[in-house]
């Protein structure tokens, strides 16, 4: 009798979308987003988490690398991306550890599609929505890529920027206004694309209550550059952070 190795991370967990739960548990709101830059990716997220009209928690951590090379921002059901991020985390280094090599960008992109497919169950019912932004550097290449998803799991691809969330819809025509007005983002060094970056995030969270703003708290911001990702430096995010803000008292 021969028994069928597992071929994916899942398989061999047996992992399987959660049961429905009630849509009052659900913990959900943000604005995530994702930027070229000549560096490489700049990931800025919102640290709010909210459950209906409460707000939940201020210091939630909502950009996640799944390796090296991958970076994801979570919008949607917090504990559910979560849970998710981590079975693709495992998955990808399951699949390093059996076959001795990276899994190529397309195979990491069929594993979230995947993900997102098997929990469309539950999004159908209204609860366990979550929505990523994906980071990528594709090791064959080294070119730097952005997509985002539907929640079906089919997935689309922008050169430029992605953005997700419940703050999105009041900032997607900024990016394209930036680009028209200062230039392709992937020709502009990091330090501008953060203030840009920065400046949305804070429109975003005056405009959705579901966004957290970065008086109190710092935003999180993570950079997917050649040589791997990293958070950027608290230092240089303050800075950046303290110049948005006093613009803002400024024009108001």
């Amino acid at each position: 009798m021969t028994v069928e190795s597992p071929r994916t991370f899942a398989d061999l967990v047996g992992w399987k979308p959660a049961p429905a739960t009630s849509a009052a548990d659900e913990v959900h709101g943000t604005t995530v987003l994702a930027l070229r830059c000549q560096e490489g990716v700049l990931i800025l997220a919102d640290r709010r988490a909210t459950m209906g009209n409460l707000i939940m928690y201020d210091h939630a951590d909502k950009i996640l690398p799944l390796d090296d090379a991958t970076v994801v921002a979570i919008s949607g059901s917090f504990a559910r991306s979560i849970e998710v991020c981590r079975l693709l985390k495992h998955s990808f280094k399951y699949y390093s550890r059996m076959h001795l090599n990276e899994m190529s960008l397309e195979g990491k992109l069929q594993e979230i599609s995947r993900a997102l497919a098997g929990n469309l169950p539950m999004a159908m019912q209204g609860i366990g929505i979550f929505l990523p932004i994906l980071a990528a550097r594709d090791p064959r290449t080294g070119a730097f890529e952005i997509f985002f998803f539907d929640t079906a799991g089919a997935r689309f691809q922008n050169a430029e920027y992605a953005c997700a969330g419940s703050g999105s819809e009041r900032i997607r025509g900024i990016f394209e206004f930036l680009s028209r007005t200062a230039g392709d983002w992937d020709k502009r060094p990091l330090s501008e694309v953060l203030i840009d970056g920065l400046r949305m995030l804070d429109i975003a969270a005056d405009l959705d209550s579901a966004t957290g703003g970065f008086a109190k708290t710092l935003p999180a911001a993570r950079v997917l550059d050649k040589d791997g990702n990293h958070d950027v430096d608290s230092d240089t995010l303050e800075r950046a952070v303290k110049k948005v803000l006093k613009g803002a008292l400024t024009t108001s």
